[in-house]
């Protein structure tokens, strides 16, 4: 009978670890949104540091919004390479907190 018992509370302890383990791969990556994203938000990148950070929000600054993520590819440091690293990361759109509204020129 003691056999069992640990039979029984091994097995339940192995299935609570593993289980963990699968929620774990299931968690959702919150996205990054460049057009709103702080310098230290930017940092959390691979590869994003607090140089080409700061260059985003200028190129941001600059010339608007990022239309599509391809176009943070503009900015100086980021090339094809790093783009790979970081596209399933970064968004343009409201993933993550809505984009801040900006003054247009309405005609």
């Amino acid at each position: 009978m003691k056999t069992v018992r640990l039979f029984f509370i091994l097995s339940l302890v192995f299935f609570l670890f593993s289980s963990y383990g699968f929620a774990e791969d299931e968690k959702e990556v919150k996205k990054v949104n460049i057009n709103t994203a702080t310098v230290e938000e930017l940092v959390g990148l691979p590869g994003i540091g607090n140089k080409i950070a700061n260059r985003i929000i200028e190129y941001r600054e600059k010339n608007g919004n990022f239309k599509i993520i391809e176009e943070i590819m503009n900015v100086k440091g980021i090339g094809k390479k790093k783009f790979k690293k970081i596209k399933g990361q970064i968004t343009v759109g409201d993933e993550t907190t809505p984009i801040r509204a900006t003054p247009s020129s309405t005609k």
